[in-house]
């Protein structure tokens, strides 16, 4: 699965990898939903990491659509309550 983090760039990441990012995702709603910040943050800021750590950068010259587009890493809950909502930012 292709991914983008919003000012960052593009990560090919594993299916098993994507597995635990929708852990993380899910996770993080729910944070958002009980306007936790701490635990928002904390999730949002392993989904990031684990994008970082494990996915596979893709070039900067090769345009690939992404299948999933994570906010900044400075997004606010404020900001976050409109993409972390229903069931999350990663399908399935």
């Amino acid at each position: 699965m292709i991914v983008r983090i919003s000012s960052d760039g593009q990560y090919n990441v594993s299916d098993d990898d994507v597995a635990k990012l929708a852990e993380l995702d899910h996770a993080a709603v729910e944070a958002v939903k009980e306007g936790d910040h701490d635990r928002f943050h904390q999730l949002f800021d392993e989904m990031l990491a684990l994008v970082h750590e494990r996915g596979t950068p893709l070039d900067a010259d090769e345009l690939t659509g992404s299948d999933v587009i994570l906010p900044p890493a400075d997004t606010t809950l404020a900001e976050a309550e409109a993409e972390f909502s229903g069931e999350g930012l990663i399908p399935g």
